[in-house]
């Protein structure tokens, strides 16, 4: 709903940018003479109202800032008069044409392309099973090598000179239930942990939170079942490596979990959008509201 939102208050500016240019592009200007209101500048035969800057300044702007902001968008407004008018008399008349033709063309794909999505968010079913996640990864996970190693780990970061440091390294290493106890329970005294070790990490990652361990020096620790400690002056680092993926070995499927179901979502919007294409198509020609005359000889 966030997203959509987002979009929506974006495509309003658009067609607000959009709808400037298709009237500055036409013989009448944006502000033509409206003998009701109040002009406050003209250029030509085009016109700015007083109502036309009613919602430029807040009743909290000073009344020097006011007339600085209410000049600026005048002489803004004037400078694009100004040069839209010069571009009618210096543009030839096929560069008018083809500007002409994509600001329709512009205007048409915003129209088409908000309707179509605001369908697809509205129409569209965004749950994807387990099973359907599975079906695709077993078809196509030749596709989904890694770029680089994966590790499932319990990584613990001490301060300097930690008293207990032993004890820690015993529970990380055996992580019964007890021990998982325990941890948690003087886990306030850690600079950093990691003891989900169910969940794959990058081996880059890491990386950057251990500044002893490096890209040259990686192969001799990250091993799977492997328990290292390393020191620096900042800290202590204990891992535990559970588990390890080298690079063009196939991404298991929690670790690409949503990537996966981007794709099939978007699988799913291709066809939605094929399918109400030619509804629309079937139904116009059906209510013989879209006809295609065919070519005399």
């Amino acid at each position: 709903m966030h997203n959509f939102k987002q979009y929506i208050t974006k495509l309003v500016l658009l067609l607000g940018i959009l709808y400037g240019m298709l009237i500055l592009c036409s013989c009448e200007g944006m502000f033509v003479k409206d003998t009701n209101k109040v002009p406050i500048a003209r250029v030509g035969e085009n016109y700015l109202y007083k109502e036309d800057i009613a919602d430029l300044v807040s009743k909290k702007t000073s009344k020097q800032d006011s007339i600085i902001l209410v000049t600026n968008f005048i002489n803004n407004w004037g400078t694009k008069q100004l040069l839209m008018a010069k571009s009618k008399i210096n543009l030839s008349e096929e560069q008018l044409a083809e500007f002409n033709r994509l600001v329709s063309n512009y205007k048409l794909d915003l129209y088409t392309g908000a309707y179509k999505e605001a369908l697809v968010l509205k129409e569209q079913d965004t749950v994807v099973s387990d099973a359907e996640l599975l079906s695709f990864y077993e078809k196509e996970k030749e596709n989904f090598k890694l770029n680089e190693k994966l590790l499932r780990l319990r990584y613990v970061e001490l301060p300097p000179q930690f008293l207990n440091k032993s004890a820690v390294i015993e529970k990380l290493k055996g992580f019964s239930e007890k021990d998982q106890v325990y941890l948690d329970s003087i886990s306030v005294q850690f600079r950093q942990l990691n003891f989900n070790d169910s969940v794959w990490v990058e081996a880059s990652r890491l990386i950057n939170e251990i500044p002893p361990l490096t890209d040259e020096n990686e192969d001799l620790y990250l091993k799977k079942s492997q328990f290292f400690e390393l020191e620096d002056s900042l800290g202590v680092y204990l891992t535990k490596v559970v588990d390890v993926l080298n690079k063009n070995d196939i991404a298991p499927l929690s670790y690409i979990k949503t990537t996966i179901k981007r794709v099939l979502l978007n699988r799913r919007r291709l066809e939605f959008l094929k399918k109400l294409e030619v509804e629309i198509i079937d139904e116009a020609i059906k209510n013989k509201e879209f006809e295609i005359y065919e070519k005399k000889e």
